[in-house]
Formats: C-alpha cells, structure tokens, sequence
C-alpha cells in the first residue's frame, strides 16, 4: 500500500433497531443535524427510488486544521444489509456501510478505501499516517456517539482499525 492509500474500519455497536440505524445512515442529507463533523452535504443529483445513482457532495472537518470535500455516488443499496458508494475530490476510493443485528444490538461496519488527492496530503502521508489515522478515527468516534444520541439509545461500543490492503 502506497502512504497515501488508507484502509480504515470502524465498527459500531448500538443498542438500537436495525431500521432506525439503517434510515439515519440512508439519509445522509440530515448528517450536518446529527454529527457535528459533517459540515455540510449537498444534493447534487438524485438516484433511483432506493438511492442508487445519487450524487452527495460532503465536507467534512475533524480535529486538524482543514477540510476533506469529496463526491459520493452511491453505487449499491441492499435495505438493512449494505450501502456502497464512490469518492472523488480530496479523497478518492471507496466507502461501504455494511449493516448487522445480535440480540438487540445494531453493529455497523463502516469501511473506507481511499487514497488522499490533495498535493500536500500526499507530501505528508508517509509522516502524518498516524495523524490522518487519528483524525478519522475522532470523526468515526463522534459520529457513533452522535447516532446514538439521535436515536435515543446506548452506544455498546466503537472500533477502528486500519488494515492492509
């Protein structure tokens, strides 16, 4: 894996229906209420009726002292089991929500293939791994406390990982 290539994962584990996690994360439109890392998304293009072929313009900011601007399109939608989609812009790659229940916890598996687009970015990458690494796994963190707090239920738990490819 080249230093500007990222395999993140999270995992969260939320003491909440399946389908009220699945319908916050399906609508991503209504992030910028709930998780305060997500500064804005746009509706660039609509999908079909189950979201394929949509077009969601993201900024988003962490702990470090910039933005990261992508397009997502959505590329795959399995209600209640997997949403997929591409990045272009500051980063590029892939991002897949897979979706899970046991016993009365939803697990959300969130994993994001990208390589990082920005000159600086790039320049960087082979010292500030570790940084980037960091940074996301703050915004994943946040983004599980904020979901759960949104559904009104426990977050059991949040896990990161960055494997390789």
């Amino acid at each position: 894996m080249r230093a500007s290539e990222y395999r993140f994962v999270t995992v969260w584990k939320i003491a909440a229906p399946l389908q009220s996690v699945w319908d916050a994360i399906h609508d991503p439109a209504a992030w910028p209420q709930w998780w305060a890392c997500v500064e804005r998304v746009i509706e660039v293009e609509k999908g079909a009726h189950d979201g394929v072929g949509a077009l969601h313009r993201y900024t988003w900011k962490g702990r470090l002292p910039y933005r990261v601007r992508f397009d997502m399109r959505v590329t795959r939608v399995e209600p209640l089991v997997s949403l997929e989609g591409e990045a272009s812009g500051d980063v590029e790659g892939s991002g897949q929500w897979r979706f899970s229940s046991r016993d009365d916890v939803t697990i959300v598996r969130y994993e994001w293939r990208v390589r990082t687009g920005r000159g600086w970015m790039n320049l960087l990458a082979p010292i500030a791994r570790p940084v980037f690494k960091w940074n996301h796994d703050y915004v994943m963190q946040r983004g599980g406390e904020a979901l759960a707090r949104r559904l009104g239920a426990r977050l059991v738990g949040v896990e990161h990982d960055e494997a390789e490819r």
